[in-house]
């Protein structure tokens, strides 16, 4: 585990130098299977001059959910949780269990359980099972959802299970393409069925040094 996890730093840091597109929707969808409404995002990963690192939206029309709203967990998630990254510092807040061997997609993977030690206040974390490449040591794949669902009188905040796959994009590192999810949210007044895709695509390099900025701009 040691081993594969310092591979999941290094992928971290040198994602950190790559420029990409990213592209966010999630509908909610009724008993027919017709969407009946829909938050879509599409922004771009971008560094400034300077040489920070920010998100650039370029397309973000009015959304049009009426049975769900989006909430700051859902957009920490969208960053943090959906590319999952097992790191050699966030190893120890989870339990691991190896579950065996897989092969998926002509890939001979090793496969883990993965499930938070404990839950800190205002942490996300992710818990479900993930696909390790047995050659290059990293995730090609994870299944599971954002934890912990937020249970409160006046606030149910629950989130989906997703599936995220990964692909080789440069050297032993593979990257986030595609991540979907098509599930029942159960809340108190009934179930809401939505659908979310995010897409990752047209990965660059940047350069060797990465300054973490906040900037965001919007562009209707």
């Amino acid at each position: 585990m040691r081993k594969f996890s310092a591979h999941e730093q290094q992928f971290r840091k040198e994602r950190d130098n790559y420029t990409y597109s990213q592209t966010f929707v999630i509908e909610t969808v009724d008993p027919d299977g017709v969407p009946d409404g829909e938050y879509r995002m599409n922004s771009d990963i971008i560094f400034t001059p300077d040489g920070k690192r920010m998100e650039k939206i370029t397309f973000a029309p009015p959304d049009s959910l009426k049975r769900i709203t989006l909430s700051k967990q859902d957009l920490d998630d969208l960053r943090d949780i959906q590319p999952f990254v097992l790191t050699t510092e966030e190893l120890p807040k989870y339990n691991v269990t190896y579950v065996g061997r897989q092969v998926v997609d002509e890939l001979h993977t090793y496969v883990f359980d993965v499930a938070p030690k404990k839950m800190e206040k205002d942490q996300r974390y992710f818990q479900g099972r993930v696909w390790v490449d047995d050659r290059d040591l990293q995730i090609v794949k994870s299944y599971g959802k954002a934890v912990p669902d937020i249970l409160k009188k006046n606030n149910e905040n629950i989130f989906p299970h997703f599936e995220t796959y990964r692909e080789n994009i440069s050297g032993p590192y593979w990257f986030p393409t595609y991540t979907h999810a098509d599930d029942t949210l159960h809340f108190s007044t009934g179930g809401v069925h939505v659908r979310m895709t995010v897409k990752y695509s047209n990965y660059k390099r940047f350069g060797s040094s990465v300054k973490i900025g906040t900037a965001v701009e919007v562009k209707e």
